[in-house]
């Protein structure tokens, strides 16, 4: 019980700062989209913008994090201060050097590299050159948020999470600063927002180093690697992990490098879907995890294997009873939110309905992406990132193979549905083997609060449809009326789910409640 409280304050910090953060990524996109809209220069900044992204799953917030936090928090819990530094210096240190050869080849072998991702560019004249030339701006971007990743790890077993969490707010922020501001330096405007994309990562690692010192943590270059158990055990987790822990965004990579051959706009349109769907999923999802790998890793390095069973079971209810509405709350609202935030300038009706259509069909994938994500992090709080790979080389083959079939027929849709079955089996095989490797932790403390909340989310969707329905939000412009509307919406449902939550006693809405109140107090 402890340790659940501790996941769910943690959990709601890391989630009050991640929504700022959201918020800020939510007006960065509609700056974007009203600048330059859903066309030939947005599908190139979106496309290389995915490679430096991906390879920051790959090394940084994903297999990086996931192999360090373990070992890391073993090391101070176990070892001392002294040795704990000790690693932390050394892994910095490897690191840098890592990302050095990273970021220097992926700037040579960007033509190729461009070209292996979004071959379908190819048809548009100049479509390749462009996504080649952001690309190379972008990609030191990758070294900057691997380094910053490592930090976060630092600060999150030493139970320090706002900070961490806040980072991406000044990412968005440089961006937005950056096409507001820069774009006429630049022949082509969309080069403003590439430059954004590097401040913003300058800013982010930099902001890390004043609570590194409030923590009495020096960091130093320390190049004696040789003979480290540790540091050889968090590489031995985090190359498998390489491939594991970002499977989500490989699909990604695979969604859009198909979209790459269908008609313009359609990466524009996944993009931009892809954008709302992540939000809920980065604020509660992401918060979650983070939140809840310290205390799992903790638990196996103290051989508490009721404890894990417990912290597992409680993760994967809070991800139930908060990703449900959220569901609901994007299908119902998919059209008002993208009328309201981007209708307008190069942004138009038809771009409006696609990127809407799009985002109902990933919503479905929300909770699936949040079952994987617990999953995989309490198989890397047990050390083993070779699961994860196995299921993410299957998963990948039915995201490939589903994609290029219902593409045939429905477009970027289909694509978008394919996304969606992918992440749906990806959770079910890493669950059912997760099972098996911890024991049982589906049980009825699990079921019975998600039977709880289905029924609140329809009456929370019949509410909100009820509201939304005064409003033509195929209109442009309105923007006060749509804003007054969507705002009761939105608030209205939240109450009408959580209070139906809190006359059908779901126990965990009741603990949120009271880890609100201690806050406040």
């Amino acid at each position: 019980m402890v340790e659940n409280k501790k996941i769910a304050a943690a959990t709601m910090v890391m989630a009050s700062a991640t929504s700022l953060s959201r918020i800020a990524g939510l007006v960065r996109d509609v700056v974007v989209a009203r600048f330059f809209g859903a066309g030939m220069v947005t599908d190139a900044f979106f496309m290389a913008f995915t490679i430096p992204n991906l390879l920051r799953r790959f090394f940084g917030e994903g297999s990086l994090t996931a192999a360090f936090i373990p070992i890391y928090s073993e090391v101070f819990h176990q070892r001392g201060e002294k040795e704990a530094q000790q690693l932390a210096n050394r892994c910095v240190s490897l690191l840098l050097l890592i990302m050095l050869v990273v970021v220097s080849l992926g700037v040579i072998l960007s033509p190729w590299i461009v070209q292996g991702i979004g071959y379908g560019f190819g048809q548009v004249a100049g479509k390749l050159q462009l996504t080649d030339q952001l690309n190379r701006i972008m990609f030191p971007y990758i070294g900057l948020v691997s380094m910053l990743a490592l930090l976060t790890g630092i600060l999150n077993v030493r139970g320090h999470f706002f900070l961490p969490s806040l980072s991406p707010l000044f990412l968005n922020l440089a961006m937005i600063i950056s096409a507001l501001t820069m774009g006429h330096l630049f022949a082509q405007p969309i080069y403003a927002l590439a430059v954004g994309v590097i401040l913003g990562g300058m800013v982010q690692l930099l902001l890390q180093f004043p609570v590194l010192c409030r923590y009495k943590i020096k960091l130093r270059l320390d190049f004696n690697f040789r003979g480290d158990t540790y540091l050889r055990k968090i590489m031995t987790l985090m190359l498998p992990g390489i491939a594991g822990v970002a499977i989500y965004q490989i699909n990604i990579v695979v969604t859009r490098l198909l979209a790459s051959f269908l008609p313009e706009g359609s990466v524009s349109y996944l993009y931009y879907g892809q954008r709302l769907f992540e939000f809920p999923q980065g604020i509660f999802i992401v918060s979650l995890a983070q939140a809840a790998l310290p205390m799992m890793s903790r638990q196996v390095a103290e051989n508490d294997e009721v404890g894990l069973r417990q912290s597992l079971s409680f993760a994967m209810t809070l991800i139930s009873i908060f990703t449900l509405p959220a569901i609901v709350g994007l299908i119902v609202c998919s059209q008002p939110i993208y009328s309201l935030f981007f209708l307008g300038g190069e942004f138009d009706t038809l771009a409006l309905e696609n990127t809407a259509l799009a985002l109902v069909c990933y919503a479905p994938g929300l909770i699936f992406v949040g079952y994987s994500r617990i999953a995989a992090q309490t198989f890397y709080a047990l050390k083993d990132t070779r699961t994860p790979v196995v299921i993410s080389f299957w998963t990948l083959l039915v995201n490939l193979v589903v994609g290029v079939v219902l593409m045939q027929f429905y477009g970027f849709v289909g694509l978008a549905i394919a996304l969606t079955l992918a992440s749906a089996f990806n959770a079910a095989m890493l669950l059912v083997l997760l099972q098996r490797k911890v024991g049982t932790f589906f049980h009825k403390a699990l079921y019975i609060p998600i039977l709880k909340a289905i029924p609140a989310c329809l009456l929370m969707a019949l509410v909100v449809t009820l509201i939304l329905n005064r409003v033509d939000w195929l209109q442009p412009g309105l923007w006060l009326n749509k804003s007054l509307v969507l705002g009761a919406a939105i608030g209205i449902g939240a109450l009408t789910y959580l209070g139906c939550c809190y006359l059908f006693k779901v126990e965990e809405i009741q603990q949120g409640w009271q880890v609100l109140r201690n806050r406040g107090k």
